[in-house]
């Protein structure tokens, strides 16, 4: 993993990124080349073009999933991104080279030379992504301190999460009794833990154990590994690295708070408000004929405010009034009590589940980012009466609420639409990464991310 701007990143997906921009750029300038026939002329003519492209090849690429570190499409999936990709791909390179300021020979030689380039950056990525999976040469190999229920979710978690982690085995430690991972997979105790990575060439430890008192933790043995330059990491940072997320069955206050992150400064608040004053103009001024079209149906359909106005509760706890269009029958709380929207729910309108799946009925709270309320990214906002509810039964829940509540969010794009206490807290875990390293890299990740799904529909509900 590659931390960028405190947001962890795997490297294969920086890797292939950084390849995909390469090769078009390289296009491009041999392409000026040719017909320049003047290095000196090159990256005046073709830098901005080239790097233009290559940006937009890397937020194209980005929202199709394509820099996923574990591609779980079918052929057929993978086709159709594909066809997506170039669509959007073939016309945005044409249209850059159009506004080409200089004059060649043969200057339509390089807007084909990058559409070429582009259409063969993407295609690759769809044969890879469609493929089956080779390990990389660059595995990481990990040692697991630990044989209990913290260290078989440990390895489950490398398994599923990260291609490139294997596994060298468990560790026993000292005070541990009767080990819950396969026991194939424990090392023998004959030798130290120094050692015994050192022998099997480990290149990390993720600390796991279960129980930490009365001597359960050999401190000196651990300095002694990262002293060989053994990377070692606790199991709280284990799962902040691979997965995004703050385990609250892990997590301990000390950590949160001797620990980096969390940076609320003023710089952070301002470029953060500008950013979302900027984006949400121009996404409010591109989707208003979307959301005048959706309102129509609205009100073709049933009677009612195409508007839907409720009180949720914002940063630091103080309530505010959220906009969406809405997508419930008038009547779907007639009764008064809140309650959770389900998969399925029959309150919801048949044009209602259309706006819901292309998230269309978030939009209008893009007024409300304006407002100063909300901003693009950042936990969702929830009910006064379930926020009541969820700080009682789960640790730390209040947290999310020291920044400002999004349109979208961490949790939002890494785990599936919930309605249950579990869910909450499951996408609590998420919010907590994102409240700890927030940035603005961060905010465009998410944004890239809400892209994708809104385009595949995952999590719709």
């Amino acid at each position: 993993m590659i931390r960028f701007f405190s947001h962890f990143m795997h490297r294969t997906s920086v890797a292939r990124a950084l390849v995909d921009a390469c090769v078009v750029m390289a296009s491009v300038f041999a392409a000026v080349m040719a017909q320049s026939g003047a290095m000196g002329n090159v990256v005046p003519v073709a830098g901005t073009h080239g790097v233009s492209v290559a940006a937009g090849i890397l937020f194209i690429n980005a929202a199709t999933g394509f820099y996923a570190a574990k591609n779980t499409r079918t052929f057929g999936e993978s086709l159709l991104r594909a066809t997506l990709a170039l669509a959007l791909a073939l016309p945005l390179t044409y249209a850059v080279f159009s506004l080409w300021p200089y004059e060649f020979a043969n200057r339509g030689a390089v807007q084909l030379a990058a559409m070429a380039s582009v259409a063969a950056v993407i295609v690759h990525r769809a044969y890879v992504a469609a493929s089956a999976s080779s390990p990389s040469r660059t595995r990481s190999r990990t040692l697991i301190f630990g044989t209990g229920e913290a260290a078989r979710v440990v390895g489950e978690t490398l398994r599923s999460a990260d291609p490139d982690a294997e596994i060298v085995g468990y560790f026993a430690g000292p005070n541990e009794r009767e080990p819950l991972v396969p026991l194939a997979d424990v090392l023998p105790a004959t030798s130290s833990l120094c050692q015994t990575a050192r022998e099997r060439r480990v290149d990390e430890i993720v600390v796991a154990l279960t129980e930490r008192r009365s001597g359960s933790m050999p401190l000196r043995e651990l300095l002694e590994c990262k002293l060989l330059g053994v990377k070692v990491y606790d199991i709280n940072s284990h799962f902040e690295k691979r997965l995004g997320q703050i385990r609250i069955d892990y997590v301990y206050a000390g950590w949160l708070i001797f620990g980096d992150g969390f940076n609320q400064g003023m710089a952070r608040s301002v470029v953060k408000r500008l950013f979302d004053i900027v984006c949400a103009s121009v996404l409010a001024a591109l989707t208003a004929p979307l959301m005048l079209l959706a309102a129509l149906l609205i009100r073709l359909e049933s009677r009612g405010s195409v508007l839907y106005r409720q009180q949720r509760t914002g940063m630091n706890g103080k309530p505010f009034e959220v906009i969406k269009l809405r997508s419930m029958r008038i009547d779907a709380e007639g009764d008064g009590q809140p309650r959770w929207a389900t998969a399925g729910d029959d309150r919801i309108t048949r044009v209602g589940q259309f706006i819901r799946r292309a998230r269309i009925d978030e939009l209008p709270q893009l007024f409300c980012v304006l407002r100063g309320d909300m901003s693009l990214v950042g936990p969702r906002p929830e009910r006064p009466f379930f926020v009541d509810q969820l700080t009682q039964e789960i640790p730390f829940y209040s947290v999310r609420h020291s920044v400002k509540p999004g349109v979208t969010g961490w949790a939002q794009v890494r785990y599936q639409y919930g309605s249950t206490i579990e869910d909450s807290q499951e996408k609590l875990q998420y919010d907590l990464y994102y409240v700890k390293n927030h940035t603005l890299f961060l905010d465009i990740v998410v944004l890239l991310e809400t892209v994708r799904v809104v385009l595949t529909g995952k999590g719709a509900r």
